[in-house]
């Protein structure tokens, strides 16, 4: 044992390092498992103390944070050399002036009446700051979540027509917030990872349209009767074949509203590439454009019906109640919620979508990191909280989070000024809005989302990046326009959900062969493993050299799992059949060969195979495998035994490479790899078969506390397990497990004592 000890470069148990090897060659057991994912008292109260980010950055909190959550622009007007020339604009009032606009004509994309956007605007600065892990971010009504509210509003009422808008709005606040607040705590945002970016392009894109046409009918004033809560295309239809019903006043002041957006912002843009130097006057300039407009039409609607209050010329918001009317326990009714139950899930998503995208990039603009799951939190909890003012579904918003962050901001304070802003137009702007033109605000609508549309440039990057890609955004926004939002989502994401499977299922595996690298002589130079197929498109001009004859290195390319483990292992088996020869003894008696394996054929004793080698050993690189399943493990198995026949009276040895995984090892360990002798048991009959030269006893049972087995050898001979290692080991070389010394660090590691192995046994 002294000398095996010594072979295997093992140490004394009083060295230290003994015990460390020990301890990393221990097989993890579910008693480990449990200790890890379940938290201990201190863990736990850490996590409460986490869902409070504000507690960590409060009492650091200064006048210097007050005042760049206060003024905006005011790190431009410190370094600008003329900063007189810069109008001090207070940040509340800046996002608070277009949070107004915007939370009404949202709310009008809801289907409900305008005050209820107010409300929600106002929550989302109250509440949100209290979970923010962005500083950037403003939650409120938003384009696209509007719009599945109000869509959800209205088939619902098809069926209960007497029950309000209102009440179907805050029953799908609750639930939706309910159900995003479970997931945060949880911690489950890493599942927003699984929706790729070709189908947040497609939903947005789509999205945008679909509001687009559906404001086109208030913008023009159109008297038809026709629906523009239908699919897109047949709004756009409508719409256009409607055009004669166009009221000239309406159409005046909403087309008008709009080519003055555009007008301003492309001024702003001009001016700002001039000069370069006044470009955060023109950011804020372009930032208030949608408050100058309103405030504009407002102003000319209040002139011309100043005196026909009851008979206005062009249709007009009216009357806004003031104060907070609506506030209460919010009334939930099982039969609506079993009505929009199936809506739930896209409605989730697109409340996830956007904020967990919008935190994201503005946390890589601005050199911080966002906690995904305790966004979820925030959004959740406003969203919960909400309707007991009246509010309805809230989320991020891209346009104001834009202004926010450039304005900047220092912490998620900002957002009570917002929400103190807009207070005051809840109790003291309301007459002002009674004379807001429909037309104009479908205009500012229109203005507002038509960024979401994406360019043409965007699409044909996706398609050099990955064809597929583009293809998804291509359906996705085809089902969009065609059906729903809600289904163009479904369809994107599960065909982006299939694309992965089959590239996973289907991943190539690769054949290795060894190169030297380096200058100088071979001392001087390190190994390198190649694939031998150069399909990969890999123009790497070296020579590879295979290893010794009989011995194959098989590198996995992305997981080893149920899904891809036949795809692997056949191709695997087949090359090997093709460039090994069978032994000369099969261990079959005359008769009782299988008829599965009849043997060579005539074609085969034709061929002349006496120069191929004989099957020794097998290297397969793990580095691309975090976990295997029994499935995976069972098809290894089958393998293992159907190339042992091939190569009997000698068993195939087999070599794992870059295994780091624990359960992994612990897997393999108990399908009987990892030993000079493989167990040749099948995980799901538990068999041992009769022929081999060892026919041992298990290994050590980790979960059961086992610590040694015996091993009986062909002559009856019984040796111990030391460790789970066979004692008649007698060879180690570089770096490996000490209980395992077929689990190597790297390929060169494996090959080393794979030669070691077979010049030390010449019968193999």
């Amino acid at each position: 044992m002294m000398a095996v000890k010594k072979c295997l470069g093992l140490q004394d148990p009083v060295n230290p390092l003994h015990d460390k090897l020990n301890v990393r060659d221990r097989d993890p057991t579910v008693v480990d498992w449990l200790n890890e994912v379940c938290p201990s008292g201190s863990q736990l109260l850490q996590s409460i103390v986490r869902l409070f980010p504000f507690l960590q950055w409060i009492e650091h909190y200064n006048l210097q944070w007050f005042i760049g959550d206060l003024i905006a622009g005011i790190h431009f007007c410190q370094t600008h050399p003329n900063p007189w020339l810069i109008t001090r604009v207070d940040l509340g009032a800046t996002i608070g002036a277009v949070v107004v606009p915007q939370g009404i004509g949202y709310a009008k994309l809801a289907n409900l009446p305008l005050h209820y956007g107010l409300y929600t605007s106002f929550m989302g600065g109250v509440v949100y700051w209290l979970f923010a892990t962005s500083k950037d971010i403003t939650i409120g009504p938003v384009a696209v979540m509007s719009t599945v509210v109000g869509s959800i509003i209205v088939d619902v009422q098809t069926v209960y027509p007497d029950i309000p808008g209102s009440e179907i709005a805050v029953s799908i606040a609750v639930i939706c917030g309910g159900i995003v607040t479970f997931m945060g705590l949880a911690r489950l945002g890493f599942i927003i990872d699984f929706i790729p970016l070709p189908s947040i392009t497609s939903f947005m894109t789509g999205s945008a349209i679909t509001i687009c046409a559906g404001q086109v009918k208030s913008l023009l004033g159109e008297t038809a009767d026709f629906s523009t809560r239908g699919s897109t295309y047949q709004v756009i239809i409508d719409s256009l074949r409607y055009l004669p019903s166009s009221q000239g006043y309406d159409a005046a002041m909403g087309v008008c509203a709009l080519i003055t957006l555009y007008a301003i912002r492309a001024a702003c843009n001009y001016g700002a590439r001039q000069l370069p130097r006044r470009a955060k006057l023109f950011f804020f300039i372009g930032a208030l454009r949608t408050v100058f407009v309103i405030l504009l039409f407002t102003m000319v609607s209040a002139l011309v019906n100043l005196h026909r209050r009851h008979d206005p010329a062009f249709a007009i918001v009216g009357h806004i109640p003031q104060g907070f009317k609506h506030a209460g326990i919010p009334k939930l009714r099982a039969k609506v919620i079993k009505e929009f139950a199936t809506k739930l899930p896209a409605s989730v998503i697109v409340l996830l979508l956007e904020h967990i995208a919008v935190s994201k990039s503005f946390g890589r603009i601005n050199n911080y990191t966002i906690d995904p799951s305790q966004e979820l939190i925030a959004i959740g909890v406003t969203n919960l909280l909400g309707p007991f003012i009246g509010a309805y579904s809230a989320t991020g918003s891209f346009s104001r989070s834009a202004i926010q962050s450039k304005s900047g901001v220092r912490t998620p304070l900002a957002g009570l000024i917002t929400a103190c802003v807009v207070l005051v137009a809840i109790y003291a702007l309301t007459n002002v809005l009674y004379y807001v033109p429909h037309a104009s605000l479908s205009g500012v609508i229109i203005h507002a989302v038509g960024d979401l549309i994406v360019a043409p440039n965007t699409i044909y990057q996706f398609w050099l990046i990955s064809p597929l890609d583009a293809v998804i955004f291509a359906v996705g926004l085809v089902v969009a326009i065609t059906n729903t939002i809600p289904n163009s989502i479904y369809v994107s994401v599960c065909i982006s959900l299939l694309i992965l499977l089959f590239r996973h299922a289907k991943a190539p595996g690769y054949f290795l062969a060894r190169a030297w690298v380096g200058d100088g002589d071979r001392d001087d130079q390190r190994p390198v493993f190649l694939p031998l197929d150069k399909r990969d498109g890999d123009g790497t001009d070296v020579k590879l050299e295979s290893p010794r004859p009989g011995v194959f290195v098989y590198r996995f390319s992305e997981g080893f799992n149920y899904p891809n483990a036949g795809h692997y292992l056949d191709p695997m088996v087949q090359e090997i059949l093709k460039n090994t020869r069978r032994a000369d003894s099969q261990g079959y008696v005359k008769g009782d060969r299988p008829w599965n394996d009849p043997g060579p054929g005539r074609k085969e004793n034709e061929m002349d195979t006496s120069q191929l080698p004989l099957l020794r050993a097998i290297v397969l690189d793990f580095s691309a495998v975090n976990n295997v399943d029994v499935t995976s493990v069972q098809c290894l198995i089958d393998v293992r035994d159907q190339l042992n026949l091939r190569a009997a009276p000698v068993e195939v040895q087999w070599h794992f490479a870059h295994v780091s995984n624990r359960w992994t090892k612990r897997a393999l360990t108990a399908a009987g790899f990892g030993y000079p002798s493989p167990l040749a048991m099948s995980v799901v009959q538990g068999r041992v078969p009769d022929s081999g030269t060892c026919s041992r006893g298990s290994p050590p049972d980790v979960e059961a506390g086992q610590k040694g087995a015996t091993c009986k050898e062909s002559d009856g001979h019984v040796k111990s397990w030391e460790k789970g290692l066979c004692s008649h080991t007698n060879q180690s070389v570089g770096l490996k497990s000490s209980t395992r010394p077929f689990f190597h660090v790297d390929l060169a590691s494996a090959l080393e004592s794979v030669d070691v192995y077979l010049a030390g046994n010449p019968a193999a």
